[in-house]
């Protein structure tokens, strides 16, 4: 089920933000994240909030309906509109994400991303981005997208072998992400990418290589790879303990990152990120870019979290309850805090190493300089930015980023 909202303090009913969120505002890229809660079925590994229509019946009503949540969505806009006032700055990036955007009419996805555009305006070289599950698209649907304002395409991938699809639960068949590269790229999109995810149960060596050979040759200009998380509460979980399938270590992770980085280089992608590879500067990500390097983003739908000026909050997860407080009038926030300057200055470490920049050394206190100086020795950290004030991992700081960043937070 999907994982537990964070506490904080309440949100005012109008959703407003002190005054030093908004102090300096118009210098500081703004993105929108644009949530869809629905799956058609819940996959063995995903915590994320998503429902399935029988997750959902009896428990919200109509309000919890997918043919209207366009609709709903766009009230969150327009409050957004209200909260951040007379903020001049046009929308840089949209991105929708899930749940499965795809299950949504690509009219609805369109009306979603009209009401931003109406509300705030979109940039010139405005990033338009929606996740998509290979098996809910065809040519007219991306043609549709594409024509209504959508740039940039992400498709679940997971794996091009049936038998670790068939572990992580997806549906789609092998072979059918690639095809979809080929129809988004018909259809007009520039920039596709695959997600990868690696060390499931029973995976091999081979079947990874596999995987990464069939994406590489479908041609998008951005792959991710993720390891495989094993949330509690999960499906896969409950089936690792129950001992049906097998667990996979850190080791066998790290051996996969490897070949990932080694097949991805071979094939022209370049790493921008810990797990995100794309053959140029254009293809990276731009709006997960707006995350790790801590500028605004509005994130509208059920339990989409937002950050404006140092000011996080989260919305309420229920999709009827989200569309409960909007009719009624109110935010949709349940709970908000007020990062520090020293939060966000171990944010901005957090972050901002897993990216190939790194980050400034001048984040870093006393005991975390030191512990950099170790980590360059160490073979953690490439000594040619380090000497020029910069902290960024090697490959083998790559495998090892976690406690990296530990240490030089401390």
């Amino acid at each position: 089920m999907p994982s537990v909202l964070p506490d904080g303090e309440p949100v005012p009913e109008d959703g407003s933000l002190p005054p030093s969120a908004l102090h300096g505002a118009a210098q500081r890229p703004l993105g929108f994240y644009l949530h869809v809660p629905y799956c058609a079925t819940r996959c063995g590994y995903c915590d994320f909030n998503t429902y399935t229509a029988t997750e959902l019946r009896g428990s919200g009503g109509v309000l919890a309906s997918r043919d209207n949540y366009a609709a709903t969505l766009a009230d969150e806009v327009r409050l957004a509109r209200k909260v951040l006032g007379d903020d001049p700055r046009p929308v840089r990036t949209v991105f929708v994400g899930g749940g499965t955007p795809t299950l949504l009419d690509a009219a609805d996805l369109v009306r979603m991303l009209t009401a931003v555009r109406d509300e705030f305006g979109l940039a010139d070289d405005a990033e338009v981005t929606t996740e998509a599950n290979p098996d809910s698209v065809d040519p007219a649907y991306l043609a549709a997208l594409r024509e209504g304002g959508f740039n940039r395409i992400s498709f679940g991938m997971q794996s091009a072998r049936p038998h670790v699809l068939q572990v992580l639960d997806r549906t789609h068949t092998p072979g059918r992400p690639e095809a979809c590269v080929a129809e988004a790229r018909a259809a007009g999109f520039d920039h596709v990418n695959l997600d990868l995810i690696y060390g499931t149960p029973g995976e091999s060596d081979d079947d990874w290589r596999a995987s990464l050979d069939a994406a590489i040759g479908a041609g998008p200009d951005h792959v991710s790879a993720y390891a495989l998380i094993v949330e509690e509460g999960t499906r896969l979980a409950h089936r690792i303990r129950r001992g049906e399938v097998p667990m996979t270590d850190d080791d066998v992770h790290a051996d996969r990152y490897l070949i990932a980085e080694s097949a991805l280089t071979a094939a022209g992608f370049q790493w921008y990120e810990v797990s995100n590879w794309a053959t140029s500067e254009a293809g990276r990500c731009l709006h997960n870019e707006l995350y790790w390097r801590g500028a605004d983003w509005w994130g509208a739908g059920p339990g989409a979290h937002s950050h404006v000026g140092g000011v996080r909050w989260w919305n309420v997860k229920h999709p009827g309850a989200y569309a409960a407080a909007l009719a009624g009038g109110r935010s949709p926030g349940a709970g908000r805090e007020l990062l520090s300057d020293e939060d966000r200055r171990v944010e901005r470490i957090l972050l901002e190493l897993r990216l190939r920049e790194g980050c400034e050394l001048t984040l870093l206190k006393p005991a975390g300089q030191a512990a950099a100086e170790r980590a360059v020795r160490d073979g953690l950290l490439d000594p040619g930015p380090y000497a020029e004030g910069r902290a960024v991992l090697t490959l083998r700081g790559r495998l090892l980023a976690d406690a990296v960043v530990r240490d030089l937070v401390d």
